[in-house]
């Protein structure tokens, strides 16, 4: 929900902008991983409208295609209003492809807005009319999201849906700075509340711990990774941060020293993921 405001209907934000588009007039797309793209990714590089445009189906059979990229769990990225202009059938790769073009109006919210909305199983090409009153304006960014550079050890905090993207196009700003330390950092689930506690001592510093939590999304810890047995996509509520940073002439035994630390700090052993 707009803090300080009463909570919003999408529609009833779009049309503001653009009066007369009806839910009846639009298809939903939620855009999720496809087993080869992340969509997220693919908006970030620039190419989202002409990667929604080739479909397995006839998808896209309504004048306007309202397009929402997976950033979490029951949350997404409003990646544009699209109007569908044309089809055709490609023989070679038997896939539709659709033509299709930007609302202006709205481009100037395409990746700022934040929509609270829970996808009904795996459905991702939804009639608006039937699921208009449940897509909620979350949040409105003040720009566009992108791929920032490093903000510095103190300043990081940075969403499990963007740390997949920092390390996937190997981001060098952040790979320079998080490869070079260790120390301690912190993983909070946003929807609980809850924190987990963790260390970098090896080599490849921070950077290479991470990259385990991108990959996996537990990074081998035991409640994490049974929070993901029950949901394969509940890492989407974790936001990593530093604590502390430590120089190469630290010891692994000070470092844990100072996770320990950080553990009885924030009682993560009793009220958190940590199991020791």
């Amino acid at each position: 929900m707009l803090k300080g405001e009463e909570e919003m209907k999408f529609f009833d934000f779009l049309n503001i902008f653009e009066k007369g588009i009806s839910p009846e007039k639009c298809k939903i797309h939620l855009a999720v991983h496809n087993g080869d793209d992340d969509p997220l990714d693919v908006y970030l590089e620039g190419w989202f409208e002409d990667w929604q445009s080739w479909q397995s189906k006839r998808n896209f059979e309504r004048e306007y295609i309202l397009s929402l990229i997976k950033y979490g769990e029951s949350i997404w990225l409003f990646a544009g209003l699209y109007r569908s202009l044309e089809s055709r059938y490609d023989e070679n790769k038997k896939y539709y492809y659709y033509c299709t073009e930007p609302v202006t109006s709205m481009e100037i919210y395409a990746g700022r807005v934040i929509v609270s909305f829970a996808r009904p199983g795996r459905q991702s090409y939804l009639n608006a009319e039937t699921w208009c009153d449940q897509l909620i304006v979350a949040e409105i960014k003040a720009k566009r999201i992108e791929i920032e550079q490093f903000p510095g050890y103190a300043n990081t905090i940075v969403p499990k849906c963007m740390l997949d993207l920092i390390f996937s196009q190997e981001v060098e700003s952040w790979k320079a700075a998080l490869s070079n330390v260790g120390g301690v950092y912190l993983i909070t689930d946003i929807t609980t509340g809850k924190c987990y506690i963790g260390s970098a001592t090896g080599e490849g510093g921070i950077w290479q711990r991470w990259a385990d939590y991108a990959s996996s999304g537990h990074g081998g810890n035991i409640k994490l990774q049974k929070l993901l047995d029950v949901d394969c996509e509940y890492c989407n509520n974790f936001q990593f941060a530093i604590l502390e940073i430590a120089d190469t002439h630290t010891s692994i035994e000070d470092i844990l020293r100072r996770e320990a630390h950080w553990k009885n700090v924030l009682c993560t052993r009793e009220h958190g993921y940590n199991a020791n």
